[in-house]
């Protein structure tokens, strides 16, 4: 009865394959858009902003990088926080300008890019290392290509630490993002507007989405989904492994990159590798996607949004409310994320996404029994 599709006709091929097919999920869909262009940049705050916005919409795009090698390509990967690591590095040397030595001599230096062209050349660069490093999916898969990924984890996290070059040879050893602006308007550094950094991420967000919509629902989704179910068969029908595995890396890793580029620059605008893309980056982004959904962009958005606002809601009823320390509060969130993963893993594999589904379901029969 809510959710309705009766009347609701397509008379042409594109009206038939377009994104969203049903007038509700349409409407939907530009309401929310609507709420996020028009209407948050009007109230946000720098609370929200700093603590749930910001976060959300870049662990958005890292968790639909993710989720196009893991859910729809069945590429396991544990390698995000190091792919994060080189998206922000790289930024960061397109923003202060590229200079390349030998020898002792400066041989050339490229200028400096602006803010949206560093986060574009972030993406694009850890697009060429994911594929790199995605060169050992074409000889082994499962436990060891988990393995493979996670050596290139530490083997990225302890090359930034270690090459002075990639933090501009500072004492400190992080990297310090530069104030840049976008059309007169400060999108880095202390004195940015929180609905300024807002809009910059949400652009992001929203073109990551559709190109990926798009690609997982065309031809490059339809070779991913058949490597992932069966990669034998699909070489059998003509789609070659070789492309279709390395073009799922790249793509998964330009938007990780761009994920990266955006927490270093817009959202922390300070950070040292080991403390913002260690280990613990790399299964933060991977729970999203598994509570959220694999195989899934909604539920990227999904698990991004229920991790980040678990310890804002946590803290508020725990700490403030309850009165607990915050350490137990903490512990309780590791708690809370373990078992939830465990329950989703065997009851509900497809996570919220799956559970959107048979909420939409039963919309459709309410209040009716059949």
């Amino acid at each position: 009865m809510f959710y309705r599709e009766a009347g609701d006709f397509s008379t042409t091929y594109a009206q038939d394959n377009q994104t969203f097919p049903i007038k509700f999920d349409r409407y939907r869909y530009y309401v929310v858009l609507f709420i996020a262009i028009f209407v948050i940049p009007f109230i946000i705050n720098d609370y929200w902003a700093n603590s749930f916005l910001l976060p959300f919409l870049i662990y958005a795009i890292a968790a639909i990088g993710l989720n196009i090698l893991v859910g729809y390509c069945g590429q396991v990967s544990l390698g995000t926080g190091g792919f994060m690591a080189v998206g922000a590095y790289a930024c960061y040397k397109f923003m202060t300008g590229v200079d390349i030595w030998w020898g002792g001599e400066l041989l050339f230096r490229l200028p400096q890019f602006n803010i949206f062209f560093s986060v574009i050349m972030g993406g694009v660069m850890t697009a060429l290392v994911g594929v790199l490093f995605g060169l050992p999916s074409l000889r082994i898969k499962g436990f060891y290509l988990a393995v493979a990924t996670l050596a290139a984890q530490f083997f990225l996290v302890w090359l930034f630490n270690r090459v002075s070059w990639f933090y501009n040879y500072s004492a400190s050893g992080q990297i310090n993002a530069p104030e840049r602006d976008l059309a007169g308007i400060l999108i880095t550094g202390p004195q940015t507007e929180p609905w300024a950094t807002y809009l910059f991420c949400l652009f992001f967000t929203i073109v990551c989405a559709v190109i990926a919509r798009n690609m997982t629902r065309g031809a490059s989704g339809r070779k991913w989904m058949a490597i992932r179910d069966m990669d034998i068969a699909a070489e059998i029908i003509g789609v070659n492994p070789l492309r279709a595995k390395l073009t799922a890396f790249a793509v998964s890793s330009f938007f990780i990159g761009i994920s990266g580029a955006l927490f270093f620059s817009v959202y922390l605008g300070a950070v040292e590798v080991g403390e913002a893309f260690g280990i613990q980056k790399s299964f933060l982004v991977l729970f999203m996607i598994i509570i959220g959904g694999l195989g899934s962009i909604f539920g990227s958005f999904a698990g991004a949004a229920f991790l980040v606002l678990l310890p804002v809601v946590l803290k508020i009823v725990g700490v403030d409310m309850l009165g607990w320390p915050t350490d137990i509060v903490a512990h309780f969130q590791l708690v809370i994320v373990g078992g939830l993963i465990v329950m989703f893993l065997i009851l509900e594999p497809h996570g919220l996404a799956q559970l959107w589904r048979v909420a939409k379901e039963k919309l459709r029969l309410w209040p009716f029994p059949h």
